[in-house]
């Protein structure tokens, strides 16, 4: 039987100002939506707007190789996934009005923007079929994907790319089929079917040669763990190019072993100038890295908003924005300091006039843990049928000083100590210190009700420390909901499961009812 979008308790005019009330119905389980959101007539024209800007950046990455960007289509499957940026933006955006709208956007067109540089520059170097343009090929240095690409700004000339990060890891947030057959070519191999997918899959995508062929030379790390280790020798073998291996100290609080990581970011740096012919420059490094603390001023001026009774920002798009600039982007390209300085602008308006974060918000939340990546969305979800407003996520609370711009032995020091905080591995990887009492701290800090603690069923670390979560938060009183998923792998848990996991614990023990009962039960099994 049809569904019809319900309104009720609506009238026409407040509909035509405020847009559909329930959105659950929009859903029809295909790989589309029945039909976009309405949010009102005036929301409704600047998510339109933002929409068709979507398209335009995807267009324009087309016209700078169309027939070597056409060919990617037909020759690695990850490449037609990005064909649902624009849905994967709605997704992000579901509920929202008003400023969170046009705040949603500004991040996301940023990261698109960036995304379509690494994709055109990957399939116009790409050696694959003879016809790569090898003087660019050889100005790239590729990074594992979750890798700070800081030490870049001191080559000015070279293009720092973060390899798996289109074939795997940022197209498995748009579409969430895209890694399973990656997942089982190297699980046919022989690997253990509960590794953790990050690595799985960035192994198996080796296997089947979704990675075009080009670069300099390689820079590998322990990032995020042991199963990336083994990734790396995967992917060495199969990129046959030099590789260098960033391994910073775990217990990087303890001072003593600063000077490891120094020496370990002195000799990446002799390596990428002894396979590129470029000479490190310290004055383009100060540069660009008093423009990345320039940025980090303003994602703290974000934080510091989001501690108050009038947040203004929240869920996937503060946190991803935060990932790439802290970790993708790092100073490197003044855009991104353009996008933090207009959506700052939108927030201090906010906040100013005091005006509520969403139409719906009743409970302040932390995520901790590593969140699902087919399920990047999940925040939204939460705004959307429960009120829960996620106001900072695990991944973007990394390394929060400016960096050294004026003493080289200094920014020495002060580059090891971010890129031993990348992201994950200053969480999932820091030690005891920085998974649980850095949790409470925050919960305090932002005055939370709820922590959404994702069960990473496959990441034996946080695995281990389940139990500790559970009796910490029972004598602090703080409402811990675990939602478990397995990563970049919809099988095992599907996000109708994780779903469910929030519906029960909300009405069984917090005696909610849903700010939009649509959305409680509905089917997305194949959407994207």
């Amino acid at each position: 039987m049809k569904q019809k979008i319900k309104n009720k308790g609506k009238s026409f005019v407040e509909w035509l100002k405020y847009g559909d009330k329930e959105i659950g119905h929009l859903y029809k389980g295909g790989l589309a939506s029945t039909r976009r959101e309405f949010r009102g007539v005036k929301d409704t024209m600047v998510d339109y707007v933002n929409w068709l800007k979507i398209w335009g950046v995807m267009m324009a990455f087309t016209s700078k190789a169309p027939y070597k960007i056409a060919r990617g289509f037909f020759t690695y499957r990850w490449m037609p996934s990005y064909l649902g940026v624009p849905a994967f933006v709605d997704r992000n955006s579901m509920g929202l009005r008003g400023n969170m709208l046009k705040i949603c956007h500004e991040n996301f067109r940023r990261v698109v923007e960036a995304g379509t540089v690494y994709i055109a520059n990957m399939m116009i170097a790409d050696t694959r079929f003879g016809d790569g343009d090898e003087e660019l090929s050889k100005k790239i240095v590729l990074f594992d994907e979750m890798t700070m690409s800081q030490i870049m700004g001191g080559f000015p000339n070279l293009i720092g790319i973060p390899y798996q990060l289109m074939p795997v890891f940022l197209v498995s947030e748009i579409d969430q089929l895209i890694c399973i057959p990656y997942i089982d070519a190297i699980e046919s191999f022989g690997l253990p079917s509960d590794t953790c997918p990050v690595p799985t899959s960035e192994a198996g995508a080796a296997v089947l040669d979704a990675y075009p062929l080009m670069g300099s030379c390689f820079i590998a790390s322990t990032m995020p763990c042991d199963g990336s280790v083994m990734a790396s020798s995967y992917q060495e073998r199969r990129f046959k190019i030099p590789t260098y291996p960033l391994c910073f100290p775990v217990r990087y609080h303890d001072e003593d072993v600063l000077f490891s990581g120094v020496e370990d970011i002195k000799g990446c740096i002799k390596f990428i100038e002894e396979h590129t012919g470029e000479k490190w420059s310290w004055d383009a490094y100060f540069e660009n890295m008093k423009r990345y603390n320039e940025e980090l001023d303003l994602e703290m001026e974000r934080w510091a908003i989001n501690k108050t009774n009038y947040p203004q920002i929240f869920g996937s798009t503060s946190a991803l924005y935060r990932e790439f600039a802290y970790q993708i982007d790092g100073g490197l390209d003044p855009r991104t300091l353009k996008t933090y300085k207009k959506v700052n602008a939108i927030m201090e308006d906010g906040y100013e006039k005091r005006l509520p974060i969403t139409r719906h918000h009743r409970y302040r939340a932390i995520v901790w843990s590593c969140p699902s990546h087919y399920y990047a969305n999940f925040p939204s979800w939460l705004s959307a049928c429960w009120g829960i407003t996620v106001l900072a996520d695990m991944e973007m609370l990394n390394y929060d000083k400016p960096l050294n711009v004026e003493d080289e032995d200094e920014a020495f020091k002060d580059l090891a100590r971010v890129y031993s905080r990348m992201v994950m591995r200053k969480h999932t990887n820091g030690g005891y210190e920085n998974v649980l009492p850095e949790l409470w701290k925050v919960v305090e800090e932002y005055n939370a009700d709820i922590v959404i603690m994702y069960q990473h069923v496959a990441c034996k670390t946080m695995v281990g420390l389940q139990g500790l979560f559970d009796e910490q938060a029972r004598e602090r009183g703080i409402h811990l909901i675990w939602v478990p998923h397995d990563l970049m792998d919809p099988r095992t848990v599907s996000r109708k499961e994780m779903r469910q996991s929030v519906n029960r614990y909300m009405e069984a023990v917090m005696g909610a009812t849903p700010v939009d009962p649509s959305l409680v039960d509905f089917d997305d099994e194949r959407t994207w």
